[in-house]
């Protein structure tokens, strides 16, 4: 005789082996350490603020 599956339970591990492999996907793609962001925020903190030490004017005065 055949094995007895459950169809619902097939199509349930299906789906949540859909949703894994999307999971470490995104992982990949978007995943950095909570330092890596605040290094990276620093950084442009500090860029931004050197470039505008190098104006010559405040925009609102003229």
């Amino acid at each position: 005789m055949a094995e007895i599956i459950n169809l619902r339970q097939v199509r349930k591990d299906r789906e949540k082996a859909a949703k894994q492999a999307k999971a470490a996907e995104n992982r990949v793609l978007f995943g950095r350490p909570k330092k890596a962001k605040t290094l990276a925020e620093t950084r442009k903190a500090m860029e931004q603020a050197r470039h505008e030490g190098h104006r010559l004017a405040d925009p609102d005065k003229e």
